[in-house]
């Protein structure tokens, strides 16, 4: 697997006079503090972003160190210079108009709408079209585009019901503990993990819960950001029911307790989960259920496939229970469709954010199916629209 950070160095930051930032996610916000070393140019985005967007490059930083090609001072000055837009708020970007409308990926994600000239362009950025216990579904209320932008992710599958997922998950998880068991669940810091307690929360679940690392600092921010989701009472709630592991004490304990364990990294690669693995992997009467995408060649991708995990350099069996629940964040195959569907032919589309297979399905779906004019575009190419 290659675990090299990759850098899309082909937009040279004296081009750039401003930048939006549609969410916090690395995969989006990881090379921005590259245009501070020098630059001084706004930063417009909607909070919570750019207070989860300082965590996670934060803690990038610490664990990349000097293979980055920023510092923590870069950040800060970034940092320094974001506006918090808001949602359906207009403002001006150069000579464009600039609105962020409400994404429904994780908390503050936007997609973006701009206006030039008479011509209308959304990007979507990351979105997910459902309601879910943490956030409102993707705003649609646009209408009249010129060109459109679409994430691809999932262009080539449909997620599971959500109301359905859900609950097999919370039936699955109180078997587990009324058995005496514990769960473990790998989860995301930002979004993932404040999704699983909301949920454990709405079905009323009875037994401890415990959070861990990172997932802790966003629950923070997300408290004093309440109005950024869509349930804040529910949420609450959920901080109140769980209990926060603070120092080692508090994690023996949680490894002694018939409890849920919800703690990053979701894909198994590091942070606290790791400790639990050593405790819960050991029992058949625990599990460990993944809640996040497990990227091919991943520890978690692994333990799906061979229920096989390495513990101080050595692969061994893991007798725990293991299962994936599709939490995903993202639209899948259908939402993608239905949102293609929509749009008036003479609006051009751009397929982006995939494996390079799904961004050319998602193209030529549209082309062939809705007769919309679609491209799959590599970095660096421009379109005039």
């Amino acid at each position: 697997m290659n675990r090299e950070v990759g850098f899309p160095m082909h937009v040279p930051p004296k081009d750039l006079k401003s930048i939006i930032l549609t969410h916090a996610h690395l995969d989006h916000s990881g090379l921005l503090p590259l245009f501070y070393i020098r630059g001084r140019i706004p930063i417009y985005g909607v909070e919570p972003t750019f207070q989860l967007t300082n965590l996670l490059i934060k803690d990038f930083i610490h664990l990349s160190g000097y293979y980055l090609p920023y510092e923590f001072i870069d950040l800060q000055t970034m940092i320094d210079h974001c506006v918090n837009a808001g949602y359906r708020r207009e403002f001006t970007v150069g000579e464009s108009k600039a609105t962020l409308l409400n994404a429904g990926h994780i908390p503050g994600s936007s997609q973006v709408l701009l206006e030039n000239n008479g011509k209308r362009l959304l990007y979507t950025g990351d979105f997910n079209d459902k309601d879910t216990r943490l956030l409102n579904a993707a705003d649609q209320s646009y209408d009249d585009l010129d060109a459109f932008i679409v994430e691809s992710t999932y262009a080539n599958e449909d997620h599971q019901d959500r109301v359905r997922m859900e609950n097999k998950f919370v039936t699955r998880v109180t078997e587990v503990v009324k058995d005496g068991g514990i769960v473990l669940v790998p989860a995301f810091g930002v979004g993932r993990s404040q999704e699983i307690i909301s949920v454990l929360s709405a079905h009323h679940f009875e037994h401890p819960i415990f959070v861990d690392g990172m997932a802790l600092d966003a629950i923070e921010i997300l408290m004093s950001n309440a109005d950024s989701l869509a349930d804040p009472e529910l949420f609450k709630r959920a901080v109140r029911n769980a209990e926060w592991i603070e120092k080692w004490n508090d994690r023996r304990r949680a490894v002694r307790t018939p409890s849920v364990i919800v703690s990053p990294a979701g894909m198994l690669k590091g942070g606290a989960a790791m400790f639990y693995m050593e405790s819960v992997a050991k029992r058949r009467e625990n599990a460990v259920f993944l809640v996040s995408f497990q990227i091919p060649g991943t520890p978690g991708s692994i333990l799906l496939e061979k229920k096989r995990f390495m513990f101080h350099g050595k692969a061994k069996k893991v007798e725990a229970q293991v299962e994936q629940f599709d939490f995903s964040s993202h639209g899948g195959k259908g939402e993608l469709e239905k949102r293609l569907s929509k749009l008036d032919k003479k609006t051009k589309v751009f397929t982006v954010h995939g494996a390079e297979k799904n961004c050319t399905k998602l193209a030529s779906w549209a082309s062939r199916e809705m007769g919309l004019e679609a491209v799959s575009p590599k970095p660096g190419e421009t379109y005039e629209i």
